[in-house]
């Protein structure tokens, strides 16, 4: 029992133990496990992942740091495949042996190609790519905006492209770089710069072919938001015609090559001399057109009586107005007339409701207090009435009623 008691440890003497045999054993430093994501959860705050990998018989817990989580292309989902790199050890703490991650590819597509299909279909969601919200490619620019590289055969074919079609336009080049360490950002500068000088009327961006990680700054978010939000319109011109990347979507226009898409900036300037010339000719139709369609008014004008005999249409127009002032008089005097007639009969209607008429016929109208008395029962010995004929008004005093 003593010498039991010489081994006893505490847990995290255990634990710490236990750890210290699995750091020391060399095949646990470099192991590779596939399986598939469970219990994913990204730590926005620290940017480390946590996920456990399994397969049909068992289970283990892993940890991706944020230093090694933020190199991977594309985002881990529950019940996706990999082939993770890790280091085997022991968590302290919970006494639990588990993987601690240092790189992750998917099985049966490349990183890349996932992270790839993962951005496409979130901004696709978003609406990014929708036809509504792209803008039409002016017709005759002034000033054509490139954003490539100033030493790759891009440049060279948009330069050329653009001497032969339109040579009336300028060409803005703003030189950066299409790949490697900082082309996200500086292609995301340019077009910000761009649109904050107003510098062109279009923008080409783009670069010659290559694999996809060559093209991959051209599948940044950054860079897809940045060409969505540019007031400019903007034409991609990535790699060869099977090339497609992010930008190609959310572009208002995409072309197949950088050669194609400066053909789609500019129109041919031959084209619009014939163009020109066309309208020249429709429009000297139209104006001859025109002037013998008033050429032939101005002849009827001149045909008109009142050009060719001014004395015939002033005696036309003054017997006209002789007519029109007798019609007139005549009108004048019938409604005259009428009026009058119509004013007799109303004075006579007004004359025999009257009560003057009627007083006339020998009647009277008593009144007490300016008030006409209907009824004898209005009056009291003694009062003072008003009694008014047809000639005049006599003023009385009721001696007694019967």
């Amino acid at each position: 029992m003593e010498q039991f008691e010489k081994l006893v440890v505490t847990v995290s003497q255990l634990n710490n133990y236990i750890k210290g045999l699995f750091d020391q054993i060399p095949v646990f430093r470099n192991v590779y496990v596939s399986g598939e994501i469970s219990n994913f959860k990204n730590h926005i705050k620290s940017g480390h992942f946590y996920f456990s990998l399994k397969d049909d018989r068992a289970v283990v817990k892993a940890v991706m740091f944020q230093s090694y989580a933020s190199r991977l292309k594309f985002t881990p989902e529950n019940g996706m495949q990999v082939l993770v790199k890790a280091r085997l050890s022991v968590f302290e703490r919970d006494g639990v042996y588990q993987l601690y991650v240092e790189d992750m590819q998917p099985k049966g597509v490349g990183g890349l190609n996932l992270a790839y299909e993962q951005l496409k279909k979130k901004l696709h969601a978003e609406g990014l790519f929708d036809d509504s919200r792209k803008k039409p490619l002016p017709r005759y620019p002034e000033t054509v905006g490139v954003i490539t590289s100033p030493t790759g055969a891009a440049v060279r074919d948009i330069t050329n492209v653009l001497g032969r079609r339109y040579p009336v336009a300028a060409m803005l080049l703003e030189p950066v770089l299409v790949q490697g360490d900082g082309a996200t950002e500086q292609l995301c500068n340019a077009v910000r710069k761009m649109n904050a000088e107003n510098a062109c009327d279009v923008i080409i961006i783009g670069r010659g072919g290559g694999s996809i990680e060559d093209l991959w700054a051209f599948n940044s978010e950054a860079l897809a938001r940045e060409i969505a939000a540019s007031r400019i319109p903007i034409i991609s011109a990535v790699g060869h015609e099977t090339d497609f990347t992010i930008v190609d979507f959310v572009a208002d226009k995409r072309a197949p090559t950088p050669s194609a898409a400066a053909e789609l900036a500019v129109p041919n300037l031959s084209d619009v001399y014939l163009e020109l010339a066309d309208k020249k000719v429709r429009l000297q139709h139209a104006v001859t057109k025109k002037i013998s369609t008033e050429k032939l008014k101005v002849q009827a004008l001149k045909n008109k009586p009142c050009l060719t005999n001014v004395r015939f249409v002033i005696d036309e127009n003054r017997m006209k107005t002789v007519s029109l002032s007798q019609r007139l008089e005549s009108a004048y005097a019938s409604r005259l007339q009428l009026q009058r007639s119509r004013l007799s009969g109303t004075v006579q209607k007004l004359e025999a409701l009257s009560p003057l008429k009627v007083l006339a016929r020998g009647y009277s109208v008593v009144k007490k207090d300016g008030k006409t008395v209907y009824g004898i029962e209005q009056l009291e010995p003694d009062d003072t009435v008003a009694i008014r004929f047809s000639q005049g008004e006599a003023v009385a005093k009721i001696v007694e009623k019967r």
